[in-house]
Protein backbone atom coordinates (compact mmCIF):
# COMPACT_ATOMS: atom_id res chain seq x y z
CA UNK A 1 0.00 0.00 0.00
CA UNK A 2 2.85 2.39 0.81
CA UNK A 3 4.43 1.63 -2.56
CA UNK A 4 1.17 2.37 -4.39
CA UNK A 5 0.72 5.59 -2.42
CA UNK A 6 4.26 6.67 -3.35
CA UNK A 7 3.66 5.93 -7.04
CA UNK A 8 0.48 8.05 -7.04
CA UNK A 9 2.03 10.92 -5.09
CA UNK A 10 1.30 14.17 -6.94
CA UNK A 11 2.79 17.64 -6.91
CA UNK A 12 5.86 18.98 -8.63
CA UNK A 13 8.08 18.26 -5.62
CA UNK A 14 6.80 14.74 -5.05
CA UNK A 15 8.70 11.52 -5.73
CA UNK A 16 5.99 9.51 -7.45
CA UNK A 17 5.47 8.85 -11.17
CA UNK A 18 2.88 11.61 -11.50
CA UNK A 19 5.23 14.09 -9.88
CA UNK A 20 7.96 13.11 -12.33
CA UNK A 21 5.54 13.54 -15.22
CA UNK A 22 4.54 16.97 -13.88
CA UNK A 23 8.19 18.07 -13.70
CA UNK A 24 8.78 16.77 -17.21
CA UNK A 25 5.74 18.69 -18.48
CA UNK A 26 6.99 21.94 -16.92
CA UNK A 27 10.45 21.30 -18.33
CA UNK A 28 9.08 20.81 -21.84
CA UNK A 29 6.85 23.88 -21.61
CA UNK A 30 9.48 26.18 -20.12
CA UNK A 31 11.21 27.18 -23.43
CA UNK A 32 7.86 28.20 -24.96
CA UNK A 33 6.83 29.94 -21.75
CA UNK A 34 10.08 31.91 -21.67
CA UNK A 35 9.66 32.94 -25.33
CA UNK A 36 6.08 34.05 -24.75
CA UNK A 37 7.08 35.99 -21.64
CA UNK A 38 10.12 37.59 -23.28
CA UNK A 39 8.53 38.48 -26.62
CA UNK A 40 4.86 39.06 -25.70
CA UNK A 41 4.04 39.54 -22.04
CA UNK A 42 7.04 41.54 -20.85
CA UNK A 43 7.00 44.03 -23.80
CA UNK A 44 3.25 44.50 -23.34
CA UNK A 45 3.44 45.29 -19.63
CA UNK A 46 6.61 47.31 -20.13
CA UNK A 47 4.81 49.47 -22.72
CA UNK A 48 2.01 50.09 -20.24
CA UNK A 49 4.60 51.09 -17.62
CA UNK A 50 6.40 53.43 -20.05
CA UNK A 51 3.13 55.15 -21.00
CA UNK A 52 2.91 56.52 -17.43
CA UNK A 53 6.52 57.76 -17.28
CA UNK A 54 8.66 60.40 -18.92
CA UNK A 55 10.99 58.29 -21.07
CA UNK A 56 13.22 59.82 -23.74
CA UNK A 57 16.71 59.60 -25.17
CA UNK A 58 18.13 61.43 -22.17
CA UNK A 59 17.20 58.71 -19.68
CA UNK A 60 17.24 55.49 -21.69
CA UNK A 61 20.18 54.32 -19.60
CA UNK A 62 17.95 54.51 -16.51
CA UNK A 63 14.44 53.77 -17.76
CA UNK A 64 13.17 52.43 -14.45
CA UNK A 65 14.27 55.64 -12.78
CA UNK A 66 12.15 57.77 -15.12
CA UNK A 67 9.75 60.27 -13.60
CA UNK A 68 6.17 59.13 -13.10
CA UNK A 69 3.85 61.46 -15.04
CA UNK A 70 0.46 59.81 -14.53
CA UNK A 71 -1.88 60.46 -17.44
CA UNK A 72 0.15 63.40 -18.82
CA UNK A 73 1.35 61.36 -21.81
CA UNK A 74 -2.23 60.41 -22.66
CA UNK A 75 -3.36 64.05 -22.41
CA UNK A 76 -0.46 65.11 -24.62
CA UNK A 77 -1.46 62.56 -27.25
CA UNK A 78 -5.13 63.57 -27.23
CA UNK A 79 -4.23 67.29 -27.41
CA UNK A 80 -1.65 66.81 -30.18
CA UNK A 81 -2.67 68.31 -33.52
CA UNK A 82 -1.56 65.11 -35.30
CA UNK A 83 -4.04 63.06 -33.27
CA UNK A 84 -7.22 65.08 -32.98
CA UNK A 85 -9.75 66.40 -35.49
CA UNK A 86 -8.72 69.72 -37.04
CA UNK A 87 -11.46 70.03 -39.66
CA UNK A 88 -12.58 68.33 -42.83
CA UNK A 89 -9.16 68.84 -44.39
CA UNK A 90 -7.29 67.76 -41.25
CA UNK A 91 -8.86 64.59 -39.90
CA UNK A 92 -6.13 63.71 -37.44
CA UNK A 93 -4.74 60.21 -36.85
CA UNK A 94 -7.70 59.08 -34.76
CA UNK A 95 -10.41 59.78 -37.34
CA UNK A 96 -8.14 58.72 -40.19
CA UNK A 97 -7.56 55.36 -38.51
CA UNK A 98 -11.29 54.74 -38.13
CA UNK A 99 -12.13 55.77 -41.70
CA UNK A 100 -9.19 53.87 -43.14
CA UNK A 101 -9.90 50.70 -41.15
CA UNK A 102 -13.64 50.48 -41.81
CA UNK A 103 -13.59 51.46 -45.49
CA UNK A 104 -10.68 49.21 -46.41
CA UNK A 105 -12.24 46.29 -44.49
CA UNK A 106 -15.57 46.76 -46.27
CA UNK A 107 -13.77 46.96 -49.63
CA UNK A 108 -11.76 43.83 -48.81
CA UNK A 109 -14.93 41.96 -47.93
CA UNK A 110 -16.75 43.15 -51.05
CA UNK A 111 -13.91 42.23 -53.42
CA UNK A 112 -13.42 38.89 -51.68
CA UNK A 113 -17.12 38.07 -52.04
CA UNK A 114 -17.13 38.94 -55.75
CA UNK A 115 -13.97 36.90 -56.37
CA UNK A 116 -15.33 33.91 -54.43
CA UNK A 117 -18.60 33.95 -56.37
CA UNK A 118 -16.66 34.02 -59.64
CA UNK A 119 -14.26 31.22 -58.66
CA UNK A 120 -17.12 29.08 -57.37
CA UNK A 121 -18.35 28.72 -60.94
CA UNK A 122 -17.01 26.02 -63.24
CA UNK A 123 -14.93 27.34 -66.14
CA UNK A 124 -11.76 26.46 -68.01
CA UNK A 125 -8.62 27.58 -66.16
CA UNK A 126 -10.31 28.00 -62.79
CA UNK A 127 -7.29 26.60 -60.94
CA UNK A 128 -4.98 29.06 -62.67
CA UNK A 129 -7.35 31.90 -61.89
CA UNK A 130 -7.34 30.98 -58.20
CA UNK A 131 -3.55 31.08 -58.18
CA UNK A 132 -3.50 34.50 -59.86
CA UNK A 133 -6.07 35.87 -57.44
CA UNK A 134 -3.85 34.82 -54.52
CA UNK A 135 -0.85 36.78 -55.77
CA UNK A 136 -1.56 40.09 -53.94
CA UNK A 137 -1.84 38.27 -50.61
CA UNK A 138 1.21 36.00 -50.88
CA UNK A 139 3.57 38.53 -52.49
CA UNK A 140 5.89 40.41 -50.09
CA UNK A 141 4.37 43.71 -49.01
CA UNK A 142 7.58 45.60 -49.79
CA UNK A 143 7.58 44.46 -53.41
CA UNK A 144 3.90 45.17 -54.11
CA UNK A 145 4.07 48.53 -52.31
CA UNK A 146 6.98 49.66 -54.47
CA UNK A 147 5.20 48.44 -57.60
CA UNK A 148 2.27 50.67 -56.65
CA UNK A 149 4.63 53.57 -55.99
CA UNK A 150 6.16 53.03 -59.43
CA UNK A 151 2.70 53.01 -61.02
CA UNK A 152 1.75 56.20 -59.15
CA UNK A 153 5.14 57.88 -59.52
CA UNK A 154 4.70 61.68 -59.76
CA UNK A 155 7.11 61.94 -62.68
CA UNK A 156 6.32 61.38 -66.37
CA UNK A 157 7.88 57.91 -66.04
CA UNK A 158 5.09 56.83 -63.69
CA UNK A 159 2.89 54.23 -65.36
CA UNK A 160 -0.41 55.96 -64.60
CA UNK A 161 0.89 59.41 -65.59
CA UNK A 162 2.37 58.00 -68.80
CA UNK A 163 -0.92 56.32 -69.79
CA UNK A 164 -3.07 59.36 -68.96
CA UNK A 165 -0.72 61.77 -70.73
CA UNK A 166 -0.47 59.49 -73.78
CA UNK A 167 -4.25 59.45 -74.06
CA UNK A 168 -4.48 63.23 -73.48
CA UNK A 169 -6.51 62.80 -70.29
CA UNK A 170 -4.05 65.04 -68.40
CA UNK A 171 -1.49 67.53 -69.63
CA UNK A 172 0.99 67.39 -66.75
CA UNK A 173 2.04 64.54 -64.45
CA UNK A 174 0.40 64.40 -61.03
CA UNK A 175 1.63 63.26 -57.62
CA UNK A 176 -1.27 61.03 -56.61
CA UNK A 177 0.20 59.88 -53.30
CA UNK A 178 1.04 63.47 -52.36
CA UNK A 179 -2.48 64.87 -52.71
CA UNK A 180 -4.35 65.28 -49.45
CA UNK A 181 -7.79 63.70 -49.73
CA UNK A 182 -6.75 61.41 -52.57
CA UNK A 183 -3.83 59.64 -50.91
CA UNK A 184 -5.97 58.07 -48.19
CA UNK A 185 -8.35 56.53 -50.74
CA UNK A 186 -5.42 55.16 -52.73
CA UNK A 187 -4.17 53.49 -49.55
CA UNK A 188 -7.67 52.11 -48.92
CA UNK A 189 -7.73 50.74 -52.48
CA UNK A 190 -4.32 49.17 -51.92
CA UNK A 191 -5.59 47.49 -48.75
CA UNK A 192 -8.68 46.14 -50.49
CA UNK A 193 -6.62 44.82 -53.39
CA UNK A 194 -3.92 43.28 -51.23
CA UNK A 195 -6.11 41.47 -48.70
CA UNK A 196 -9.22 40.45 -50.66
CA UNK A 197 -7.70 36.97 -51.34
CA UNK A 198 -7.90 36.23 -47.61
CA UNK A 199 -11.64 36.96 -47.62
CA UNK A 200 -12.01 35.12 -50.92
CA UNK A 201 -10.53 31.89 -49.56
CA UNK A 202 -12.75 31.82 -46.48
CA UNK A 203 -15.90 32.71 -48.42
CA UNK A 204 -15.10 30.23 -51.18
CA UNK A 205 -14.66 27.43 -48.64
CA UNK A 206 -18.10 28.19 -47.23
CA UNK A 207 -19.70 28.47 -50.68
CA UNK A 208 -18.53 25.00 -51.58
CA UNK A 209 -20.17 23.62 -48.43
CA UNK A 210 -23.67 24.91 -49.27
CA UNK A 211 -26.17 22.17 -50.03
CA UNK A 212 -26.94 22.33 -53.77
CA UNK A 213 -30.47 21.08 -53.19
CA UNK A 214 -31.30 24.51 -51.80
CA UNK A 215 -30.50 26.09 -55.16
CA UNK A 216 -32.58 23.42 -56.90
CA UNK A 217 -35.51 24.31 -54.64
CA UNK A 218 -35.21 27.96 -55.74
CA UNK A 219 -35.26 26.81 -59.38
CA UNK A 220 -38.41 24.81 -58.72
CA UNK A 221 -40.06 27.87 -57.21
CA UNK A 222 -39.18 29.88 -60.31
CA UNK A 223 -36.41 31.92 -58.73
CA UNK A 224 -33.50 33.51 -60.59
CA UNK A 225 -29.80 33.94 -59.80
CA UNK A 226 -30.47 36.96 -57.57
CA UNK A 227 -33.02 34.96 -55.56
CA UNK A 228 -30.45 32.20 -55.05
CA UNK A 229 -27.91 34.73 -53.79
CA UNK A 230 -30.40 36.60 -51.60
CA UNK A 231 -32.24 33.71 -49.99
CA UNK A 232 -29.62 30.92 -49.98
CA UNK A 233 -26.05 32.14 -50.42
CA UNK A 234 -26.07 35.33 -48.37
CA UNK A 235 -27.85 33.90 -45.26
CA UNK A 236 -25.44 30.97 -45.31
CA UNK A 237 -22.45 33.32 -45.44
CA UNK A 238 -23.51 35.69 -42.66
CA UNK A 239 -21.29 34.25 -39.93
CA UNK A 240 -18.30 33.88 -42.23
CA UNK A 241 -18.71 37.46 -43.44
CA UNK A 242 -19.01 38.67 -39.86
CA UNK A 243 -15.90 36.80 -38.78
CA UNK A 244 -13.88 38.08 -41.75
CA UNK A 245 -15.04 41.65 -41.16
CA UNK A 246 -14.03 41.70 -37.50
CA UNK A 247 -10.72 39.92 -38.09
CA UNK A 248 -9.73 42.20 -40.95
CA UNK A 249 -10.86 45.23 -38.93
CA UNK A 250 -8.58 44.16 -36.08
CA UNK A 251 -5.61 43.64 -38.37
CA UNK A 252 -6.16 46.79 -40.41
CA UNK A 253 -6.61 48.96 -37.32
CA UNK A 254 -3.17 47.80 -36.21
CA UNK A 255 -1.56 48.01 -39.67
CA UNK A 256 1.70 49.92 -40.04
CA UNK A 257 3.74 48.71 -42.98
CA UNK A 258 1.32 49.38 -45.86
CA UNK A 259 0.82 53.08 -45.15
CA UNK A 260 4.44 53.58 -44.14
CA UNK A 261 5.73 52.10 -47.40
CA UNK A 262 3.27 54.04 -49.59
CA UNK A 263 3.12 57.50 -48.01
CA UNK A 264 5.10 57.44 -44.77
CA UNK A 265 1.98 58.69 -43.02
CA UNK A 266 1.96 61.99 -44.89
CA UNK A 267 -0.70 63.81 -46.91
CA UNK A 268 -3.63 62.87 -44.70
CA UNK A 269 -2.76 59.18 -44.27
CA UNK A 270 -1.37 59.32 -40.73
CA UNK A 271 -2.89 56.54 -38.62
CA UNK A 272 -2.35 55.55 -34.98
CA UNK A 273 0.33 52.86 -35.61
CA UNK A 274 2.36 55.33 -37.70
CA UNK A 275 1.79 58.07 -35.12
CA UNK A 276 3.13 55.72 -32.44
CA UNK A 277 6.32 55.32 -34.47
CA UNK A 278 6.62 59.07 -35.04
CA UNK A 279 6.23 59.96 -31.36
CA UNK A 280 8.65 57.24 -30.26
CA UNK A 281 11.44 57.50 -32.83
CA UNK A 282 11.05 60.80 -34.67
CA UNK A 283 10.30 62.84 -31.55
CA UNK A 284 12.19 60.49 -29.18
CA UNK A 285 9.28 60.64 -26.74
CA UNK A 286 8.82 57.00 -25.85
CA UNK A 287 6.28 57.70 -23.12
CA UNK A 288 4.03 59.52 -25.55
CA UNK A 289 4.50 56.80 -28.15
CA UNK A 290 3.60 54.12 -25.61
CA UNK A 291 0.49 56.09 -24.61
CA UNK A 292 -0.57 56.19 -28.27
CA UNK A 293 -0.08 52.43 -28.48
CA UNK A 294 -2.23 51.94 -25.37
CA UNK A 295 -5.03 54.04 -26.89
CA UNK A 296 -4.79 51.81 -29.94
CA UNK A 297 -4.88 48.75 -27.69
CA UNK A 298 -8.14 49.89 -26.08
CA UNK A 299 -9.90 49.92 -29.44
CA UNK A 300 -8.43 46.53 -30.36
CA UNK A 301 -9.73 45.06 -27.11
CA UNK A 302 -13.20 46.47 -27.85
CA UNK A 303 -13.17 44.82 -31.29
CA UNK A 304 -12.00 41.53 -29.78
CA UNK A 305 -14.82 41.61 -27.22
CA UNK A 306 -17.35 42.27 -29.99
CA UNK A 307 -15.88 39.39 -31.99
CA UNK A 308 -16.13 36.98 -29.06
CA UNK A 309 -19.65 38.06 -28.05
CA UNK A 310 -21.11 37.95 -31.56
CA UNK A 311 -19.36 35.72 -34.06
CA UNK A 312 -17.95 33.12 -31.68
CA UNK A 313 -21.19 32.87 -29.67
CA UNK A 314 -23.26 32.46 -32.83
CA UNK A 315 -20.91 29.74 -34.07
CA UNK A 316 -21.26 27.88 -30.77
CA UNK A 317 -25.06 28.12 -30.94
CA UNK A 318 -25.06 26.70 -34.44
Amino acid sequence: MAHVKNENQTGIFGKGIRAQETRLAWLLMSPTALIVFGLVLFPAFFSIWISFHDVGLDNLNNVFGAEFTGFDNYRDVIDDFAFKWQGWNQWGAFVTTIVYSFTSTILTLFLGLIAALILNQKFVGRGLARGIFLFPYVAPVVSVAFVWRWILDPGPAGVLNDVLMSTNVIDLPKAYLAQRGLAIWIVVLFQGWRYFPFAMLMILARLQAIDTTLFEAVDVDGGNAWDKFRYVTLPDLRYVLGAIFLLRLLWTFNKFDDIWLLTGGGYGTNVLPVLTYQFSFNSSNFGKGAATAMILLVFLVVFIVIYVLTVMRNLEED
